[in-house]
């Protein structure tokens, strides 16, 4: 019986995605369950599973082209097995960097959508790569890693193959290459275009001294390990202290519509997360509500389903308010941008050692610059720079976190 692999009902909000790749040609065979094609919306990567056993007879709809929900994508014929998979043909240019193909795949991997990608580009099969995510996830940097490593593909993402015959001299080449913006790297920019275009946006800056955080962080940090089964980090600490900072300021958690001031009595918090499709906020709802081991285990799923290029649609949208932690790649102060409709985000960075001045003498000690970022439309430079020092004071003094003063 021939079954139209159609495009699922895509996400509220998102009217088209780009079918980024398929996995399977025509003529192969496929297992019940088994994704056969990614398709990419402006905020998360689809997959689209085989609905039973079969083989794909017909591909209608090519990588690179815009589908809308229900469009049929492939025709399979359930229950048809094909006896051996399509042989590939490549031209003698092309032949030189296509000696890894022919290896025998080993077995299913489990790979995010942007490593398929790469993997496809270069004729891999993730079976030929050794995995160094969790549980054996083969990485963007492990795939570039191989290609390094082997001499038949000594290739980067974009390189071109060289002609028959060609000679490259080594450090002589000017090339360039244009690419287009996947769709989420588009609606990143016109999010952030939009916010500076609508928003009264202004940064107030603090620093915090680190000390007693990261004292109590290295007194308990293992037996929390041990009891929770989660990483005591500094995220926790930061989040649960924005709460409570949000209460003192509620226009802080609030956000604007239109004309109205929308205010918020829950406090769902975005965590800005670097992923290899860009950069993704999921939401960690009810952070008021959590313990600090309830809100690392929660921020542990959402980043490592925004890795793994599975997170949801509902993961990311609904906040109230954002944390972004730059501190992570080594940046020492910023401006970040707000995350729309939201009113203010908060700008973590580096911890330096710094030299300060501690009852009248010059000591060391491990300092942050915070940032916030905020709509002047709505929120007072005094209530800014108020919120701001809340977080300092409590962070200097965790103890205030866990009497909610």
């Amino acid at each position: 019986m021939s079954i139209e692999i159609k495009v699922p009902p895509l996400p509220e909000s998102v009217s088209d995605a780009t079918l980024v790749a398929w996995h399977k040609s025509v003529g192969e065979s496929v297992a019940r369950d088994e994704n056969l094609v990614d398709l990419e919306t402006d905020k998360v990567v689809l997959e689209v599973p085989a609905p039973a056993s079969g083989t794909i007879a017909k591909i209608v709809v090519e990588n690179g082209a815009t589908v809308e929900a229900g469009d049929v994508l492939a025709i399979l014929e359930e229950g048809a097995i094909a006896d051996s998979a399509p042989t590939k043909t490549v031209d003698a240019a092309a032949a030189k960097v296509e000696v890894v193909a022919t290896k025998e795949s080993q077995g299913p991997v489990k790979t995010s959508p942007a490593v398929r990608r790469l993997l496809d580009e270069h004729d891999l099969d993730a079976t030929m790569v050794s995995g160094s995510g969790k549980d054996g996830r083969v990485t963007k940097s492990d795939v570039m890693a191989f290609l390094k490593s082997d001499d038949s593909e000594n290739v980067t993402p974009g390189d071109p193959a060289p002609s028959a015959g060609e000679t490259v001299v080594a450090g002589f080449e000017r090339t360039e290459q244009r690419v287009a913006m996947t769709r989420l790297r588009a609606r990143i920019a016109e999010r952030l275009v939009d916010a500076q275009q609508t928003a009264a946006m202004l940064t107030t800056f603090n620093e915090v001294d680190l000390t007693e955080v990261m004292a109590l962080r290295k007194r308990y940090r293992d037996s929390f390990e041990k009891k929770h089964g989660v990483r005591l980090g500094f995220m926790s600490f930061f989040a649960k202290a924005a709460v409570e900072a949000l209460k003192q300021y509620p226009v802080v958690n609030a956000s604007v519509e239109g004309t109205d001031i929308i205010y918020h009595n829950y406090f769902d918090i975005g965590i800005a997360v670097s992923s290899e499709r860009g950069l993704m906020v999921p939401v960690i709802r009810d952070v008021d509500q959590m313990s600090f081991a309830d809100f690392e285990g929660a921020l542990n799923e959402v980043a490592g389903k925004a890795q793994a290029g599975t997170i949801s649609m509902e993961d990311l949208t609904g906040g109230t308010f954002t944390i972004t932690n730059g501190g992570i790649f080594g940046s020492m102060m910023s401006t970040p941008i707000l995350n729309q409709p939201q009113s203010a985000i908060l700008g973590m960075h580096s911890i330096q050692q710094r030299p300060m001045v501690v009852d009248g003498d010059i000591v060391a000690r491990p300092m942050m610059y915070l940032a916030l970022t905020y709509d002047h439309r709505i929120i007072d430079g005094k209530e800014a720079v108020q919120f701001l020092v809340s977080i300092k004071e409590q962070l200097e003094d965790p103890a205030r976190l866990l009497l909610q003063v």
